[in-house]
């Protein structure tokens, strides 16, 4: 069974800083592509950052460039969010994804969600 732990959330001032952290068990972490997304109430839910298997390679939301930094442990099966500057912008529910597709005898696709955690930037 797959799951995906965020940790980290929690209400900061503007112009602070907050680590999200997610902890994944039941796959093999280091084959997926891993995301943070946010949703924000009455927005629909949006890509923040994405690493890649190797973490050789990350995107942003040009949102959140210069500001954000994803990061992953392999071996600790976890991915991270470094988010400083925040705005009141930022606030949301921020959700940890693991994606994965794979040629097997056809095209499959594994995705999978995290339960979210609240950040709020607030004064």
């Amino acid at each position: 069974q797959v799951q995906l732990v965020e940790s980290g959330g929690g209400l900061v001032q503007p112009g602070g800083s907050l680590r999200l952290s997610c902890a994944a068990s039941g796959l093999t972490f280091s084959w997926y592509r891993m995301s943070w997304y946010r949703q924000a109430p009455g927005n629909e839910r949006e890509l923040v950052a994405t690493s890649t298997t190797a973490g050789g390679s990350t995107n942003y939301a040009d949102s959140v460039k210069g500001r954000f930094t994803i990061s992953r442990d392999n071996a600790k099966n976890t991915v991270y969010l470094q988010m400083n500057s925040l705005k009141p912008e930022d606030t949301a529910i921020y959700y940890c994804n693991a994606y994965r597709s794979t040629y097997e005898g056809r095209w499959r696709e594994y995705d999978y969600w995290g339960q979210g955690t609240q950040v709020t930037v607030s004064s």
